[in-house]
């Protein structure tokens, strides 16, 4: 059922509409219900703002676990090195070429196991037990796929 409306037009407006009409081979009252429908939905530039937003939403929160891993990598090995200056005694002068051989040695050992772990896709973030430490990535990806869908 339709409902009858009476609507005024300038009278150049009302003859594009009959030409469109007489063009297309379609009724006066197809073509204004087209505009007004068209007029109603959502138009391209407010389905294209509302998914920018959502991309943007996701990089933020992007952004926000990558600052966490990186604040939380810089304090590991900020740790690491004040344990290591504590404990490490200074080595007499007769031993330090052969420190430093060794030293060299056991860096390249550890630039390969790096690279290996790497590769891999292991990730400290993966050893730290979730109640020390939240995995919020795990967390934000399931709340960005549940958001897209």
């Amino acid at each position: 059922m339709r409902t009858r409306l009476n609507v005024y037009f300038p009278p150049a407006l009302a003859k594009q509409v009959s030409e469109l009409a007489i063009r297309r081979r379609i009724s006066r009252s197809a073509i204004i219900e087209a505009a007004v429908t068209s007029y109603m939905s959502p138009d391209g530039t407010d389905r294209l703002e509302a998914a920018f937003a959502r991309r943007l939403d996701r990089l933020s929160r992007q952004v926000q676990r990558l600052e966490r891993d990186t604040g939380l990598t810089t304090e590991a090995l900020a740790l690491f090195v004040r344990f290591w200056l504590s404990v490490t005694p200074p080595l007499p002068e007769e031993d330090q070429a052969a420190a430093q051989v060794k030293g060299r040695k056991r860096y390249e050992g550890f630039v390969e196991t790096l690279g290996r772990r790497y590769a891999s896709g292991k990730s400290l973030f993966d050893e730290i037990p979730e109640d020390v430490w939240p995995n919020t990535a795990r967390l934000n990806s399931a709340n960005d796929a549940a958001k897209e869908a």
